[in-house]
């Protein structure tokens, strides 16, 4: 049998292709998804906790520790094989040893690091040795692939004010990664006297929305009227939007669009009134 030899040139091209698919076949080999998620859930009053989720590594077995309010007392609760498909549950007893009234931290972990990515925790509040009604997530799965981002709550409070211009009625929306405490709306007047106070329970959804209604004696200084919401004493779980006042009525934030839409609204009145002077000039 009769071997060619193939040009210099003709070979490295072929080697080039050869390493290009190598590096190719080893990149999607080790393009795995990573992380985990981990979700709690408890009804009011109840005795059990639900913890369930997911995870990429689905042959190492996922422990669970449970940390006291104070910080000090740890308890080894579960351990839990996943699922082919990286889906694990388990339930959690309430036990006697849960004295303190607080936020007990559950933890799952595949790590022995705590900065590991395989190692999650999530806060429930026991009041007199019974949960409170419960629903978080805590999650670092990408996207797509076992839990979407959009279907988690996030960490923490966030609110929103919503109202027209002349208007004497605030719409207040927000969103938080827990359904108790009750949200604690306050409203402050410029001077930092206290307009108004209310509580909001937070649906199961972890949505809450309210209405909060200006003018009155309380509402006669004009400017800068802060709503803050606060859930609890955790820093995360406060926020605050502004509303300005005039005459106890909403009045407008003038910010680039509005800017914009004023600069527009005084280039039409200009135009139109040249154009006035125009139409009325005698013609000869």
């Amino acid at each position: 049998m009769n071997f060619k030899v193939l040009p210099t040139s003709i070979m490295l091209v072929l080697m080039a292709i050869s390493v290009v698919s190598v590096s190719s076949i080893h990149q999607d080999a080790f393009a795995q998804v990573q992380g985990m998620s981990l979700t709690a859930q408890a009804s009011e009053g109840s005795d059990t906790i639900l913890i369930r989720g997911q995870t990429a590594k689905q042959v190492t077995d996922i422990t669970f520790t449970v940390t006291s309010p104070d910080g000090f007392n740890r308890l080894a609760v579960d351990q839990v094989t996943p699922d082919a498909a990286g889906k694990y549950s388990t339930e959690i007893k309430i036990s006697p040893l849960w004295k303190q009234n607080g936020f007990y931290t559950i933890t799952g972990m595949q790590s022995v690091s705590k900065n590991s990515i395989y190692t999650m925790s999530v806060e429930v509040e026991i009041l007199n040795g019974m949960a409170v009604e419960t629903l978080i997530t805590e999650s670092n799965l990408e996207t797509g692939i076992f839990m979407p981002k959009e279907n988690l709550v996030k960490k923490g409070l966030s609110i929103r004010a919503n109202a027209i211009e002349g208007s004497t009625i605030i719409g207040i929306t927000g969103q938080t990664d827990r359904t108790n405490p009750d949200v604690t709306l306050k409203v402050i007047a410029p001077n930092g006297n206290v307009v108004s106070v209310m509580q909001i329970t937070p649906g199961l959804d972890n949505k809450f929305a309210t209405n909060i209604t200006t003018g009155g004696p309380l509402w006669i200084q004009d400017g800068d009227y802060t709503v803050t919401a606060q859930q609890g004493e955790s820093p995360d779980h406060k926020a605050s939007v502004v509303v300005g006042i005039v005459d106890g009525k909403v009045i407008p934030e003038f910010g680039a669009i509005a800017a914009l839409i004023l600069a527009v609204a005084i280039i039409s009145i200009i135009a139109v009134s040249a154009k006035s002077r125009l139409s009325i000039m005698p013609r000869y």
